[in-house]
């Protein structure tokens, strides 16, 4: 059972971390210790609280937490999150407004498969349930799903996407976030081909790598550097014993999150450090600003190892999305066979994981769509997370998109809800 071995060391490493976080706490806050006035006991204390759930955090999927929303009424309407499709490695659900007729827009959000859980865009999907129908790609932990069913790499994740879309009919405007843009763009030209009538009615892809040689990022970089043989000796791994998938071979979320928290390791480190010190003044609390971020950021899944192997090898060393050679099924897919999908593309200009360039050449490659269905945005000093979930998708970018999806609906005067993206 090769690199079994090195899995269960990294889960290891986690629990024993988490087991030291929990038991400094306990010791340093023994009752006994009450009356001692060393500094150091609410210090040892803080540190263990946060170790603890540091460490706890990475294996727990996040809740969505989207209990309710203000309806036009003026009452809080219910939301149930209900499966619509369900397959063996990713879900489509919706968020279902109880008491709430069908609303004129529908709304498909593809979430990355990236190493976080689907509820990283809890804040997206919060933002558009006031005013749309909202459907998540909900994706599922590969060391969850046994061996039996099989592999999944991006040509099954693409067949997800069409079948996804298919389910939702042509009336569902597609926003497909950062990793799975060009994937997403694949999916939609395998419409055009394969059933037009399924086909979206617009699609906006946000901060995706559609060419990745169009501006570089130290993960661009990456991926020329290293070869496919060496990534699958160092990336590769496979689940243990003690989990539904044992045996199958990933790119575990433990190794993701190692490489996640080395890009920017001195703003973590300076996180944590100043998380400690409000833990022992008192001052942290359970859904403070360190832990709602953290809670999510920290809490990764593993990928099949055949779906990141190709996204590299296809998408990011092959270019075959942005060289227009990509095949799903033996079949070849023609993004320029996308004719009536009206497509914008939205990046940031400070976006470090995909730069400004990467996402709008897909206009380019649409050589079928007129140009007065593309459209394209850059969100001036916006990061990668921000134009997706942070202050300028809720001031700026929010309400571009609908607008957007409303006018590629045939609607010329959108009238948009902006008090509730603010």
């Amino acid at each position: 059972m090769k690199y079994m071995f090195t899995y269960d060391l990294m889960e290891s490493a986690r629990n024993t971390n988490a087991w030291m976080g929990a038991s400094a706490r306990a010791f340093a806050s023994y009752p006994a210790f009450a009356m001692s006035m060393n500094p150091m006991l609410p210090l040892m204390a803080a540190w263990g609280e946060v170790t603890e759930r540091t460490f706890n955090r990475m294996v727990a999927k996040p809740d969505w937490g989207i209990r309710s929303i203000a309806g036009p009424d003026g009452q809080d309407h219910l939301v149930d999150v209900k499966p619509v499709v369900e397959k063996p490695f990713g879900d489509l659900v919706q968020f279902f407004v109880r008491r709430r007729s069908p609303m004129a827009r529908k709304i498909l959000l593809v979430a990355p498969m990236s190493g976080h859980y689907a509820t990283l865009l809890r804040s997206t999907v919060a933002s558009l349930l006031p005013d749309a129908d909202v459907f998540v790609t909900d994706w599922h932990n590969a060391r969850d799903i046994p061996v039996s069913e099989g592999k999944f790499d991006i040509e099954d994740y693409t067949l997800y996407l069409a079948e996804f879309m298919k389910a939702l009919g042509p009336d569902t405007h597609v926003i497909a976030i950062c990793q799975p843009a060009p994937l997403t763009l694949a999916a939609t030209a395998y419409l055009a081909a394969e059933d037009p009538e399924a086909q979206p009615k617009s699609l906006v892809l946000i901060g995706g790598p559609v060419d990745p040689d169009a501006a570089a990022t130290e993960v661009t970089d990456f991926g020329r550097r290293i070869t496919m043989g060496q990534l699958e000796h160092i990336a590769i791994q496979r689940v243990g014993f003690q989990h539904k998938g044992a045996g199958r071979l990933v790119y575990p979320g433990l190794l993701q999150l190692q490489s996640f928290m080395a890009m920017n390791s001195e703003r973590h480190s300076k996180a944590f450090s100043e998380q400690i010190m409000r833990a022992a003044r008192g001052e942290a609390s359970d859904h403070d600003a360190h832990n709602r971020f953290y809670d999510e950021y920290l809490a990764v899944m593993d990928m099949t190892a055949e779906f990141y192997l190709s996204t590299v090898e296809r998408i990011f060393k092959n270019r075959e999305i942005a060289t227009n050679s990509f095949v799903v099924a033996g079949r070849k897919v023609d993004i320029g066979a996308i004719t009536k999908v009206s497509v914008m593309t939205v990046e940031g200009a400070n976006d470090d994981i995909s730069a400004p360039g990467q996402c709008v050449a897909a206009l380019k490659m649409l050589t079928g769509l007129s140009d007065d269905k593309k459209g394209q945005h850059l969100e001036p000093d916006a990061g990668h997370y921000g134009i997706f979930a942070g202050k300028s998708w809720r001031l700026n970018i929010r309400p571009l998109v609908l607008n957007f999806i409303d006018r590629a609906a045939g609607k010329r005067q959108a009238k948009i809800a902006l008090a509730s993206a603010q």
